[in-house]
Order: C-alpha cells, then structure tokens, then sequence
C-alpha cells in the first residue's frame, strides 16, 4: 500500500495536535497516559512528535479521554486560523 504524501496543512494539524497533547500531558508520563487511553506508549510519541499527524479518530477520542479534553477544544486548537475561517 502506497500512502499519498501529506500536505503542509495535514503536518501543521499534526504539529499542533502533538503540542495540544504535550500540554495535556503536563506531569503525567507518557506510558501513564498511553495505557489510559488504551494505545502503546510509541503510538503517543509518534504523534506528540509529529510523526504520525494523522491519528485514527478513536485514537484521538479516547486521548482526549485520558488527558480530560473535549473533541471539540481539540479540533479548535489544531485547526489552523484560515481552515476556521472558511
């Protein structure tokens, strides 16, 4: 299977959503709140880090689950002004 390369928007999301999560996290360690929210403690790095900008929805519901956000506080803060806008 041949992924499509993803745009720069589809990075910055990403970007965001790790920072988004990395505040969330705040003391807590990351294999704390990986096993919270049901994922391995690598799958919450890869998108802290931005190496996975695209997480499956569930993934992200059930961090936002663990770290006590809401899906819609999360996709506020990781869409981009103009996205918002339109």
């Amino acid at each position: 299977m041949v992924r499509t390369p993803l745009t720069p928007e589809e990075r910055e999301r990403g970007e965001r959503l790790g920072r988004l999560l990395r505040e969330a996290r705040a003391g807590r360690s990351m294999a704390e709140v990986a096993a919270s929210a049901g994922i391995s403690a690598e799958t919450l790095r890869k998108i802290e880090t931005g190496r996975a900008p695209t997480p499956a929805f569930f993934t992200v519901a059930a961090l936002a689950q663990a770290l006590g956000l809401s899906m819609d506080e999360i996709a506020g803060r990781c869409t981009p002004v103009a996205e918002a806008a339109a």
